[in-house]
């Protein structure tokens, strides 16, 4: 065996796969940073581009993307967990509106009530398809929540955002991952995977209520508790000084583990905490524009020189802003990877086998048929305009979510020729939901705000 160059030996084909993932990973990752500003002036989203690329990469083409849900189904489960949780994060930080802001009303209804009327229509829809009631709730379950990251030009765009559009979108995005999950336990209790109880007393009792309750609990107390110890030791004693990054990833994986040992649901646990990392902020600095506080423009006397950096500079009373704005922008960097990272994967586990005509009619059904009608069933009564109506009935943008509680529902046994046909149909809906909502979200919005004259 000859070893060249100092190198061991290595399998051939191993190190050409890596090195040619390595070299396409690279080179999108630049072309997508270099030309973002122009790319958002055309009707394509970065997520389709990755969906592209990661179909390229995956089995059907170039073969160097090889994960399935049937034989990796509890990688792909904690990949998409982890996207998950840093964008329900980043999205709790984003909405600044008081608790008892009316604005609150149209994203609460859409991800409880919105999401019941979708659950059921959908459910019938995957009964007249031929699936068992199992089944058929699994399928409505997985298929129900909207996405937080994905086409984010429908999103707030700013802390004090008070579109009703904008911030519905957004907060239902945030709130129904994890209203979602007593249905997907229903659907897997339904199919014999989950204990649900005599006369489904558990799934009620345990399922919805202590889950649901218990979450919201755990997060708004970490996160309120975290974010007014941070600003204290800041204020008080100068330290906690320029860690923003180790400090929300540490909030992050706290508000979920204990959520988790609390058998909650974590997702709202992260979610509820940005949420009240925000509200502290908002109580500290109740203007309507969070200041922001650049170096340059600190007063006079607090400009310090330390290896905390800008965060020393901060005057005390401002601290809480800059740790909630550091801490948004670094979320935001993170979730710009995760829609990559998830959507590569939806890419490559997509075949062309998996469109036919019945999943085809899942995701049109979902898309023109049960979004429209759980909305405007929902929020007839609600002060929206007719456009605002009309397009929070389009924009159900359905992608990471909906992939992750596939993955879970496999990893916890979820099998047979019926959930191959549940995973086929969900991939299609985040493929055509991906192409259709991304490729109009920014022409469409760019409208709106124009005869609306928002920002």
């Amino acid at each position: 065996m000859v070893v060249r160059h100092g190198l061991p030996p290595t399998p051939a084909r191993t190190m050409d796969a890596f090195v040619i993932w390595c070299l396409i990973v690279g080179l999108l990752l630049i072309t997508i940073g270099l030309t973002d500003t122009w790319r958002q002036e055309l009707p394509v989203c970065a997520s389709a581009i990755y969906l592209l690329a990661g179909y390229l990469l995956g089995p059907e083409v170039w073969g160097l993307l090889n994960l399935r849900l049937d034989t990796h189904p509890v990688l792909l489960e904690r990949l998409t967990e982890g996207a998950v949780l840093i964008s329900l994060f980043a999205v709790g930080l984003r909405l600044r509106a008081r608790l008892r802001d009316p604005l609150w009303h149209t994203p609460l209804l859409l991800a409880t009530v919105a999401m019941v009327i979708t659950v059921g229509l959908m459910t019938g829809l995957g009964l007249s398809l031929g699936l068992s009631l199992g089944s058929a709730v699994l399928l409505a379950a997985v298929l129900a929540p909207t996405d937080p990251v994905l086409a984010s030009e429908v999103q707030v765009q700013h802390a004090s955002d008070r579109d009703r559009l904008r911030f519905s979108l957004t907060g239902e995005g945030g709130l129904n991952d994890g209203t979602a999950f007593p249905f997907v336990m229903l659907g897997l209790g339904l199919l014999g995977l989950h204990e649900l109880g005599q006369g489904g007393w558990r799934w009620w009792g345990v399922d919805v209520v202590w889950a649901v309750s218990g979450g919201v609990a755990i997060g708004w107390s970490l996160g309120f508790a975290f974010s007014r110890a941070v600003v204290y030791l800041r204020r008080e004693r100068e330290q906690a000084l320029g860690m923003e990054s180790f400090l929300t990833l540490g909030l992050i994986a706290l508000a979920y583990g204990v959520a988790i040992a609390a058998h909650t649901y974590g997702f709202l646990a992260v979610f509820f905490a940005g949420l009240a990392m925000r509200q502290v902020e908002r109580e500290d600095n109740p203007r309507a524009q969070p200041p922001e506080v650049p170096l340059e423009d600190a007063p006079s006397g607090t400009k310090t020189v330390s290896d905390a950096g800008l965060a020393a500079s901060v005057p005390p009373a401002q601290a809480s802003a800059y740790m909630a704005k550091a801490v948004l922008d670094f979320t935001l960097d993170l979730e710009k990877l995760v829609e990559l990272t998830v959507m590569l994967l939806v890419g490559s586990l997509i075949t062309r086998s998996a469109f036919t005509p019945a999943t085809v009619a899942v995701a049109l059904g979902l898309m023109f048929v049960a979004r429209p009608l759980a909305v405007y069933a929902c929020t007839l009564w609600l002060p929206l305009t007719a456009t605002q109506r009309r397009l929070a009935a389009w924009f159900g943008v359905r992608g990471v979510g909906s992939m992750y509680y596939l993955a879970f529902a496999v990893a916890h046994g979820a099998s047979g020729a019926q959930t191959a046909f549940v995973i086929d149909a969900v991939l299609v809906t985040i493929v055509l939901s991906v192409l259709l909502h991304g490729s109009t979200a920014t022409p469409v919005m760019r409208l709106y705000r124009r005869v609306n004259r928002v920002r």
